[in-house]
């Protein structure tokens, strides 16, 4: 063993020990950046698909379903392999390193996509953040081990993701002549922001974010709205 005293008053072992752990930090990171890249790839694609349901009628979606399914299910492997990576580290150090945004499947499960042997599928059922981890095949809001999950504030915050969304999706369908999902996004907002009430949010910025749901409930119907759904009875 090397005198301590030819250290000085610090060993620098201490040091070379910091280096080699902050090479580590570094070769995960550089992995799962590698997973990432992989991922929003495929996010975007999927995003892609589902923007068709605003140029498109409610009675000719299933294609357009049908080809978010595939892209998301192309999200899941990859994911799989992001929590494989990921799961062997301290969650807490690598969960702002991602967005594992669940919004995708939760817009094609509200355009009656995400059908499974039990639930054929339903134009504006919300998924619940169980049904979003089985499609994902992860868990949710994991309390009794560090791993790889959904938690409850990614969930809510896809889900405001949504409601924007749908906000949107609304003005859209008018273009489109079809006045009976603009009143079916309007019920299902209004719903969630009731539902939002119940909550007593500790995260500061998923609070402020859900204040903006009572904004989408003023848009999805708007003023411009009016004059077109006061014929089908939406006042």
């Amino acid at each position: 063993m090397a005198d301590p005293s030819s250290f000085g008053m610090v060993n620098p072992a201490i040091f070379e020990d910091l280096q080699t752990k902050i090479d580590e930090d570094s070769q995960v990171r550089e992995e799962l950046k590698s997973i990432l890249q992989v991922l929003e790839k495929q996010g975007r694609a999927t995003q892609s698909v589902l923007s068709r349901a605003h140029s498109t009628p409610t009675a000719h979606l299933k294609s357009t379903i049908s080809d978010a399914e595939k892209s998301i299910y192309q999200q899941v492997e990859t994911i799989a392999n992001l929590g494989h990576v990921a799961s062997k580290y301290p969650y807490y150090k690598y969960n702002g390193t991602w967005t594992r945004d669940c919004f995708g499947i939760l817009l094609c499960g509200w355009l009656g996509g995400m059908a499974n042997e039990v639930d054929q599928g339903q134009v504006g059922k919300l998924l619940t953040i169980e049904e979003v981890g089985h499609i994902l095949s992860i868990p949710v809001n994991l309390k009794d081990r560090d791993a790889f999950h959904l938690t409850i504030e990614e969930y809510l915050q896809s889900l405001i993701t949504l409601i924007d969304e749908l906000a949107r999706l609304a003005v859209n369908s008018v273009t489109l002549g079809d006045y009976e999902r603009p009143l079916q996004i309007s019920q299902f907002i209004k719903d969630v922001h009731a539902g939002f009430q119940i909550l007593n949010l500790k995260n500061d910025t998923l609070r402020r974010r859900s204040d903006s749901i009572k904004y989408s409930v003023s848009n999805s119907k708007g003023p411009s709205l009016r004059g077109d759904y006061s014929l089908t009875g939406w006042d």
